[in-house]
């Protein structure tokens, strides 16, 4: 009755914060793309040879997946206003900064350094999405922030193929970077890490994101042992279930220029829009699917386990179409077919990143998201490769998306079966620890 009465006049400052944690992750994915747009004139002025280039390519996640975990107890202990104004400042100088570059050894040195810096977003996003929004905001919250990935990922090429035609490479460095600068100074100026402590959040929002009593477990209590937490089965789960989507995810930004080109026959100009339709398809539907899953939850005919299980699974069986795009007849219809994969990714990710606030004590919710994505970041290394390999021996992709299909299925499985009842972690009580021998809880 109290939200009821108090909704006409709910100040909305936590979409604010929504808005910028999503301009985060856009401007985090385009200052990782500029390189792979740059790359041949880079290539040309330092005359590196593929391998060296591949090298500098790669240095990026050398950082970027290692420091997950450490990003998110940094985000836990000292708060995630410091840790991610810091981390979009870092990265930022740290793209002006290729411009600056001398050489191969320069370049790996500042890629490296970019993944330092990028480490600390998703993490530090998670915790905020607990602190500033209630349970039944959270899917959506995390649909907006993560679809910031796919805009910058769509945008990130065209965008800097045109700064790159009127500027030289190392301006175009030098711009982009300065957005996540522009970025850091309207974090320092809008954000505070309690909503209670922020001006223009009212009595009544705060009520609101108080209301399933979330921001009182974010205040300091014990810290929960962290060798239980990756013990427990639900982490695993998180983290088993992530890398099998991501090693999807990346196929869509590392081998799909060349299999519609290659494969279907296109011509550079059809692939560059073509590439970037399932991106852009999968914005909308993140976003949609996370407000889905929120308003199904909040109507109380599913729990929060069946909730996020019935929108993980559905969004797996979408995403299960690539193995069907493998045999489609014109290049339309595979196209067609890898929208609705990579929307399927995404409407998994709305609720996997919802995931930690759900089940991490509350403060150690960053820390889990960056175990989480720590490790769904080695399917981005390591699905490249393989995607190559299998392509390579071959002579078609049929068997790689095959394999990826494949990987979904597990996926599924791992998310029916490993990924137990989805409430927040406890210790002390035994009855209430849930470890990874035990049978799976679908119950409300």
């Amino acid at each position: 009755m109290f939200e009821s009465a108090q909704r006409h006049g709910r100040s909305k400052m936590r979409w604010w914060v929504a808005a910028l944690m999503w301009a985060a992750i856009a401007i985090n994915y385009i200052d990782r793309t500029v390189l792979s747009a740059a790359a041949p004139k880079i290539q040309s002025a330092f005359h590196l040879d593929a391998m060296q280039m591949g090298i500098v390519m790669s240095a990026f996640f050398w950082s970027y997946a290692l420091l997950q975990l450490p990003a998110g107890l940094l985000a836990d202990r000292l708060g995630q206003k410091k840790v991610l104004g810091f981390a979009v400042l870092w990265w930022s100088l740290a793209t002006a900064m290729t411009g600056l570059a001398t050489g191969f050894r320069s370049l790996v040195g500042l890629r490296v350094a970019l993944g330092v810096g990028e480490a600390g977003a998703y993490p530090s996003n998670a915790g905020i999405a607990t602190r500033w929004f209630p349970r039944k905001e959270r899917a959506t919250v995390a649909g907006i922030f993560d679809s910031g990935s796919k805009l910058g990922g769509a945008i990130a090429l065209p965008l800097i193929a045109w700064m790159l035609a009127v500027f030289d490479w190392k301006m175009t460095f030098v711009l982009t970077g300065l957005l996540g600068i522009v970025w850091f100074v309207a974090w320092l100026v809008s954000f505070t890490d309690s909503p209670a402590a922020h001006p223009r959040v009212n009595a009544a929002e705060l009520a609101h994101i108080e209301s399933d009593k979330s921001a009182q477990r974010a205040q300091p209590v014990a810290r929960p042992p962290w060798r239980k937490l990756l013990a427990h089965r639900n982490v695993w789960a998180m983290c088993i279930g992530f890398f099998m989507i991501n090693y999807n995810s990346y196929f869509f930004i590392t081998w799909l220029p060349t299999y519609l080109m290659k494969e279907r026959g296109m011509s550079v100009l059809q692939m560059g829009w073509m590439a970037s339709l399932p991106l852009l398809v999968s914005i909308v539907v993140e976003i949609f699917a996370g407000w889905a899953s929120d308003r199904v939850f909040a109507s109380g005919k599913l729990s929060l386990t069946a909730t996020r299980k019935l929108f993980l699974v559905v969004g797996l069986v979408m995403a299960s179409s690539i193995g069907f795009a493998a045999f489609a007849h014109s290049a339309l219809v595979a196209v067609l077919l890898l929208c609705v994969a990579k929307s399927g990714t995404t409407v998994a990710a709305s609720q996997v990143w919802a995931l930690p606030g759900d089940v991490a004590p509350p403060n150690a919710v960053s820390m889990i998201a960056g175990l989480q994505n720590s490790v769904s970041n080695l399917g981005g290394v390591v699905g490249p490769i393989v995607t190559g390999a299998i392509v390579g021996a071959t002579g078609s992709f049929v068997a790689a998306l095959l394999f990826s299909a494949a990987l979904i299925g597990i996926a599924i499985i791992n998310y029916l079966f490993l990924l137990g009842k989805v409430e927040p972690i406890q210790f002390g009580d035994p009855s209430q620890e849930t470890r990874i021998h035990e049978p799976a809880d679908f119950s409300a």
